[in-house]
């Protein structure tokens, strides 16, 4: 995992969530964004807060196995 906020500007990041997050308010979810390097994800709630910066394929793991579960 990458400690750091994002590899370029997380400003010019695009943003989106699953279809599937539609809970009774909307923003009980997380939010991704993709780069070549990274697959960035924030909370939903905190658009400025905190921001992970994971692998391509350590995201890959981790969606297969969530999906598993």
């Amino acid at each position: 995992m990458i400690q750091t906020p994002s590899a370029g500007d997380a400003s010019e990041l695009e943003w989106f969530k699953s279809s599937y997050s539609s809970s009774g308010d909307g923003n009980d979810c997380v939010e991704v964004a993709t780069t070549l390097g990274a697959v960035h994800v924030r909370d939903t709630k905190d658009v400025q807060g905190p921001r992970l910066a994971i692998a391509p394929a350590a995201w890959v793991g981790f969606v297969s196995y969530a999906a598993a579960h």
